[in-house]
């Protein structure tokens, strides 16, 4: 399946990245690819700040990825594979979109975050995002969803993984998605790629419940 990267550069030139961020994204082709539109965004108010990037999928065949070049830690980022992991991150979530689905509750959405994450290390043999081992485990067991919050549609997206309005710590559901994927893997045996991309949600709940959430 084709991959149509397409560059958006009104607000400024890419062309000094564009063979390196190019390239980091093919190798970012992992799993049967979907066909795929990247659009690749130079906005410096949309990135993460410790980053210079940040991307979102916003349909299973689309995948935006906005950078800052003039970011201090852009540079860093580009060379230590940063939008590799991205995307991979969010490719999963296209995947995933056509499945089961992203989710619509917390407790969906935590394992969606968590399986794409945990995807990625997998994949590249690397450590947790700084987002996903954001915050303590005692700060992880004072904010563990029981079951009625995990169920929830109506939650706040925005609070519990970016720590808007001040009730969460930031990235705290980032790191507790993460740890609740970690809980699954670490009970049964390595999944395939197939697994990775269409585990239901409460196969994965279930295995973090008495460990990272409430019994």
């Amino acid at each position: 399946m084709s991959w149509q990267v397409h560059w958006l550069e009104a607000s400024g030139d890419l062309r000094p990245s564009r063979e390196t961020i190019a390239a980091e994204i093919a190798i970012a082709r992992v799993l049967p690819p979907p066909a795929l539109d990247i659009v690749v965004d130079r906005n410096a108010d949309a990135v993460i700040p410790e980053l210079g990037t940040t991307a979102q999928a916003h349909r299973p065949t689309l995948v935006w990825l906005t950078l800052d070049p003039d970011n201090a830690n852009f540079a860093t980022s580009l060379r230590t594979g940063d939008i590799r992991r991205t995307m991979v991150h969010e490719v999963h979530h296209c995947l995933r979109m056509t499945g089961p689905g992203y989710g619509t509750t917390l407790g969906e959405t935590l394992v969606s975050e968590g399986l794409a994450g945990r995807f990625a290390s997998h994949l590249f043999g690397t450590p947790p995002e700084p987002w996903e081992c954001a915050v303590s485990d005692a700060v992880l067991a004072a904010n563990r969803p029981d079951a009625a919050a995990l169920a929830a549609t109506d939650y706040d997206h925005a609070a519990w993984f970016y720590g808007t309005g001040g009730r969460y710590p930031r990235w705290l559901g980032y790191t507790l998605g993460y740890r609740i994927v970690g809980d699954w893997l670490a009970a049964g045996p390595a999944p395939d790629g197939d697994i990775w991309v269409n585990v239901p949600a409460d196969t994965v709940l279930a295995a973090a419940r008495g460990r990272t959430l409430a019994a």
